[in-house]
C-alpha cells in the first residue's frame, strides 16, 4: 500500500491491527513516537508501542475509521478521524471502544508519512 498520502499510513495501521500484525502496526510510527494508550497514559518509543499494541491486538479487535479532517502544512499533518473498535478481552468479555482521534504525522525524507503522535482520545 502506498504511504505517500498521510491518510494511507493511518489506513495501513488500521489494517495491521485488524490483521493482528504487530510489526506492521509499529512500522507506521516514527521510532520515538507517542501513543496515548488511555487518557493520562502514554507509550513512547518503539518498545513501548510494541507492548501497547500487543495488548490491543490480543483482544482481537476490529477497528473501523472515518476520516474527519486532514490539515497539512509542509511536512506535518494533523489528522482527525472517528473510530470504533470491537473485540474480546482476555477474560472473554466483549470490548467496545470508540472516539475521535487527533494524530500528528510527519513526511519522512523518502516521502513516506509516519505517525509522530497518536491520540485516539483527542476530541
Amino acid at each position: 500500500m502506498s504511504t505517500t498520502n498521510p491518510v494511507d499510513i493511518v489506513n495501513q495501521l488500521v489494517n495491521a491491527v485488524n490483521q493482528g500484525n504487530l510489526d506492521a502496526a509499529v512500522a507506521c510510527y516514527e521510532p520515538e513516537a507517542t501513543l496515548i494508550v488511555q487518557p493520562g497514559q502514554a507509550a513512547t518509543g518503539t518498545k513501548a508501542l510494541r507492548e501497547a499494541y500487543a495488548g490491543f491486538i490480543a483482544m482481537k479487535v476490529t477497528i473501523t475509521t472515518e476520516t474527519y479532517k486532514v490539515i497539512q502544512t509542509g511536512d506535518i499533518v494533523l489528522f482527525s478521524s472517528k473510530w470504533n473498535a470491537v473485540g474480546t478481552a482476555p477474560d472473554g468479555a466483549p470490548v467496545k471502544m470508540g472516539g475521535v482521534s487527533s494524530d500528528v504525522l510527519r513526511r519522512q525524507a523518502n516521502g513516506r508519512w509516519l505517525i509522530v503522535i497518536d491520540n485516539p482520545y483527542g476530541a
